[in-house]
């Protein structure tokens, strides 16, 4: 009899947390959903350009699915690759074939050479060796340099997040806050305090994880070694900002535990660790919106693709709008506990 009074108690305690069987039900099916759309996408086209390519070899490349384009110069085909906007620029040079890689992604490189070799094959060019150079990176980059960028990123958000949410909640809870409040003191400079004090820890942590995944991991890496910390530190004051305002609408620790489903993991799939051009098209528009998305783009153009402050600014704009949108509604937040 105790046993089962003890277990209808726990039963009513689900049935009353709406949030709770929200988690258990909803969070899996959306995960999976998610992952379907990820991996059952559209295939992965790779875009070609070509200068001087025999029409023959052209029209090939077009049979084997690739996205062709044609130039009228090398430095037009290299520009349009330098841009992002090729995987890579085949050519004619002496009457040998010369293929140029974007290389910053090792799956797509593979993947690219196949349907080269597919087509050079049909057209009966397999006698000839084609010279094949990368952009950025190189042959032997491996695909834990590619998204290595991408995991800095992922970790210095995530764990920012729960820390900062468990701790502001914890503020709220023990009455800390509800103390605070009471003075004179004004909700924006409670939330400037907070995140200043816990700012310093995350520069911290943003400067370990860059350092040890750099210098010790040995992670490849082009660029200046500033930016990549710049970037890693709005990506955890974002992370910061937004744990901070979640915690006001949860009132226990493992609430904060059950916003990972649906603020984490949907990051994840957006961040590049999968290729966005595999999903749908209107599935790829879900990650301007995504935070993760613009730091692990300026992450990967600067250790990867040696990118300046210049080529990255954009993705520095909208990290700092994210952190600036969060932290004004945590001070609209702040009205349920006291109105100044």
């Amino acid at each position: 009899m105790r046993t089962r009074a003890l277990a209808q108690r726990i039963i009513r305690q689900f049935l009353r947390d709406k949030r709770t069987l929200a988690l258990i039900f909803i969070a899996p099916l959306l995960i999976l959903t998610l992952l379907n759309f990820v991996f059952n996408g559209q295939p992965i086209i790779p875009k070609i350009g070509t200068v001087g390519v025999p029409e023959q070899l052209t029209q090939r490349l077009t049979n084997v699915d690739a996205n062709v384009t044609s130039y009228s110069s090398t430095d037009e085909a290299n520009q349009a690759l330098k841009d992002g906007n090729l995987d890579a620029v085949i050519s004619i040079e002496i009457g040998k074939p010369s293929i140029v890689l974007e290389g910053s992604d090792p799956t797509l490189n593979k993947a690219t050479l196949l349907t080269l070799q597919k087509a050079m094959q049909a057209a009966n060019a397999q006698a000839v060796q084609p010279a094949v150079s990368y952009l950025h990176g190189t042959e032997d980059m491996s695909s834990f340099d590619s998204f290595g960028p991408v995991l800095i990123g992922f970790f210095s958000f995530f764990f920012v997040f729960m820390i900062a949410g468990v701790s502001f909640l914890r503020e709220r809870t023990t009455g800390t806050m509800e103390r605070l409040l009471a003075t004179p003191i004004r909700r924006s400079e409670v939330v400037g305090g907070y995140l200043l004090g816990f700012g310093v820890f995350t520069l911290l942590q943003a400067a370990l994880i860059t350092w040890f995944s750099i210098s010790v991991l040995g992670m490849y890496m082009v660029g200046a070694f500033w930016l990549v910390l710049l970037i890693n530190l709005l990506l955890t004051l974002t992370a910061l900002t937004l744990g901070t305002l979640l915690s006001s609408f949860a009132t226990t620790e493992f609430q904060i535990i059950q916003f990972i489903p649906i603020v984490i993991v949907p990051q994840v799939f957006f961040s590049g660790l999968f290729n966005l051009d595999a999903m749908t098209p209107w599935l790829q528009k879900l990650s301007y919106i995504m935070p993760l998305y613009y730091g692990a783009d300026a992450m990967r153009g600067i250790m990867i693709r040696g990118e300046s402050i210049g080529s990255i600014q954009l993705d520095i704009y909208v990290l700092l709008g994210f952190s600036i949108t969060f932290a004004l509604l945590n001070i609209i937040a702040l009205k349920k506990q006291r109105s100044i």
